[in-house]
C-alpha cells in the first residue's frame, strides 16, 4: 500500500500541509495518487503508524537524491532581478528549525542556549545557495545548530558553476574557502570584516580597486613583499594571497544620526568594465531575497514557530529535504509564470500561490516531485 514513490509524494504533501495530522495528508493527497494511477480506490489508507514505518523505511536519502536532481536554476534570460550583467545571481544564508524534543535529537542536532539556560527545543542548522531571482534553493546542507556555517557551505559546492555569482555576507569569508569556492568556476561578491587587510594595488576609473587577500599565515615584512611584488605585475601564487577587487560604500543611518555604515566588499569580477562598482553594491543588497525565501519557508509554508514533525535524526533530515523540494516546486512555477507575463517573480503572492496547489493538492491534480 504505501511503496517509495508514495511515500515520497506523502513526504511532500505532509510539507504542504503541516497543520494536519498524516491520515488527514494521505486523505489529501489520496486525489492526486488516483490521477497519477498509483493508488486503487478500494485500498484504505493506511493509518498514522503504518505511514510512520513507511517513512522509516524510505530513509531521507531518496529526498536528498530527488533535491539534488531536480533542484537546478530556473530564472531564465530575461527573469527580472536574476542577473548582474551576464553572470546569474545566487546567495548564500542560513537558518535554524525547531525539531521535537526526543533524545536522539537532542543527542544528535544539539540546543543553542542563552548563557543561562539551554533552548526549549533541539535545532537543525540548515545552509541554502539560492537563486536571487526566482528564490529557488538550488543547493543545502544541514548540522547540529553549532555547526560552522563555512563548514556546512562546503557541502554544496558542487553545486556552483561557472556564470554565477555568488553573494555572502561578512561571516563567510576566510582564505581557504574563497579558494574553494573559486575552484568551482562560479564569481564571488562577499561583504568581508573591516580587520581583513585589504592594500590597494591600483585604483580603477569607478573608485573601486584592485587589493590581494593574503593568507593569514604570511605576516610582517613577507607580507609587504608579496604586495609589493604584485603591484609590480607580478602574478599571485593561490597558496599566498587571492587578487580581488575591492568595493567600498556607504549606507546612510536612516535614524538621522548622520552616521552610517560602511560596507566592503570583495569581488572576484576584476574588470569594471564587466560590473562598475554601482552595479556590484546593488547586487550584493539583492542577496536579502535570501531573507525573503527563509521566511516563506519558516513563517508560510510551516508555520510561524512550528517545530517539525520528526522525532528521530534521520526523520528529520527527510522532513527538511522534502520541505525544500516542496519550496523549490513553489517557487519554479512562480517564476515559470512571472517570464510567462514579463514580471518580476518578487511581484507574485508566495501564499497565494501556496493556496492554489494545496487546493488542487486535494481537487485530484498532479503536484510532481
Amino acid at each position: 500500500m504505501l511503496p517509495a514513490h508514495v511515500v515520497v509524494r506523502f513526504c511532500q504533501a505532509m510539507c504542504l500541509f503541516f497543520d494536519d495530522d498524516y491520515e488527514e495528508v494521505m486523505h489529501k493527497l489520496v486525489g492526486s495518487l488516483r490521477s497519477m494511477g498509483s493508488w486503487r480506490g478500494e485500498w484504505n489508507v493506511p493509518s498514522t503508524s503504518a505511514i510512520t514505518q513507511a517513512r522509516q523505511r524510505l530513509g531521507f536519502e531518496p529526498l536528498r537524491g530527488l533535491f539534488e536532481r531536480t533542484a537546478v536554476p530556473v530564472a531564465g534570460p530575461g527573469t527580472k532581478g536574476a542577473w548582474c550583467g551576464s553572470r546569474r545571481l545566487m546567495a548564500v544564508d542560513g537558518f535554524m528549525l525547531d525539531v521535537p524534543d526526543s533524545e536522539e535529537n537532542s543527542v544528535e542536532f544539539g540546543r543553542r542556549n542563552s548563557g543561562t539556560r539551554d533552548g526549549a527545543f533541539p535545532q537543525v542548522r540548515v545552509l541554502v545557495l539560492a537563486e536571487c531571482g526566482s528564490h529557488a534553493v538550488v543547493g543545502a546542507s544541514m548540522g547540529p545548530c553549532k555547526t560552522d556555517e563555512r563548514a556546512l557551505a562546503r557541502g554544496f559546492l558542487s553545486r556552483l558553476e561557472e556564470g554565477m555569482l555568488v553573494t555572502a555576507d561578512r561571516n563567510f569569508y576566510s582564505f581557504d574557502l574563497w579558494a574553494e569556492f573559486r575552484d568551482s568556476g562560479a564569481d564571488l561578491l562577499w561583504r568581508v570584516n573591516s580587520n581583513l587587510q585589504l592594500p590597494v594595488v591600483e585604483w580603477l576609473p569607478d573608485g573601486s580597486f584592485l587589493s590581494i587577500a593574503c593568507d593569514p599565515d604570511i605576516k610582517g615584512r613577507k607580507r609587504d613583499d608579496l604586495v609589493g611584488r604584485v603591484r609590480d605585475g607580478c602574478s599571485v601564487d593561490p597558496d599566498e594571497g587571492h587578487l580581488v577587487r575591492v568595493v567600498e560604500y556607504d549606507v546612510p543611518d536612516r535614524v538621522g544620526s548622520a552616521s552610517g555604515e560602511i560596507i566592503c566588499l570583495v569581488t572576484s569580477v576584476l574588470d569594471p568594465v564587466e560590473a562598475t562598482a554601482e552595479e556590484l553594491a546593488a547586487a550584493y543588497h539583492e542577496r536579502w531575497e535570501c531573507e525573503t525565501l527563509i521566511d516563506e519557508i519558516k513563517t508560510h509554508q510551516r508555520g510561524p514557530a512550528r517545530v517539525l514533525r520528526s522525532r528521530s535524526p534521520d526523520m528529520v533530515r527527510q522532513e527538511i529535504w522534502a520541505l525544500l523540494l516542496t519550496h523549490y516546486g513553489i517557487r519554479n512555477l512562480m517564476c515559470r509564470a512571472a517570464d510567462e507575463i514579463g514580471e518580476d517573480p518578487d511581484r507574485l503572492s508566495f501564499m497565494r500561490t501556496l493556496r492554489i496547489i494545496r487546493r488542487h493538492i486535494t481537487a485530484q491534480a498532479d503536484f510532481s516531485p
